[in-house]
């Protein structure tokens, strides 16, 4: 299923600041990437993120392509071919992953690819199942989501299978909104 999300506002979840008042943030308020690090602009800070033993990567370099593949399959997608793998990567215009620090091995993933400019899609957001729960995806969306939104990107989709819409919703993605519909064109292989 196409989920789109024109964002307009500041998600809700890149509006929250850690405060010692109870006072609710200004609605209009937005958290730069160079806010304090005592700010808590995401559901987990990067701060927790790397006490729990979790590395936030923004970019492939490290990223084995391999293990990377395992979480593909253990979540339900394909297994993919590495080298078509590493020719995804360099035409995405943005990606974050976070690597478990005890294992070296990829946990959470999402990227981008899009005009730059007005559109993005989001593709191939993936949590290895063992940390499915614990609020990785949700970390892994917030931040890519937020870094569309800096480069001016207001038209921001995504694709999605029927049983995790409830994951993105609060993220600000509907379902065909406006009336839109999403189509893709697909060939069946000759028999």
């Amino acid at each position: 299923m196409l989920l789109r999300g024109t964002i307009s506002a500041p998600l809700p979840s890149l509006r929250r600041l850690t405060t010692t008042t109870t006072a609710a943030p200004p609605p209009n308020l937005t958290v730069s990437r160079h806010s304090s690090p005592t700010s808590s602009k995401y559901s987990i800070s990067d701060q927790d993120l790397d006490s729990r033993g979790f590395l936030l990567h923004r970019t492939a370099a490290d990223l084995n392509l391999d293990h990377l593949n395992k979480v593909f399959v253990a979540v339900g997608f394909p297994k993919r071919d590495p080298a078509k793998i590493r020719i995804a990567l360099d035409h995405t215009d943005a990606l974050l992953w976070l690597e478990y620090a005890k294992t070296n091995r990829p946990v959470a993933f999402a990227r981008a690819t899009g005009d730059g400019v007005f559109n993005a899609i989001i593709w191939d957001v993936v949590v290895d199942p063992s940390f499915q729960g614990i609020g990785l995806g949700r970390a892994v969306m917030e931040r890519l989501v937020e870094e569309l939104v800096e480069k001016g990107i207001g038209n921001i989709a995504l694709y999605s299978e029927q049983r995790v819409l409830g994951f993105y919703r609060p993220l600000g993605f509907v379902a065909d909104p406006d009336g839109i519909r999403g189509m893709v064109y697909s060939r069946k292989p000759k028999k």
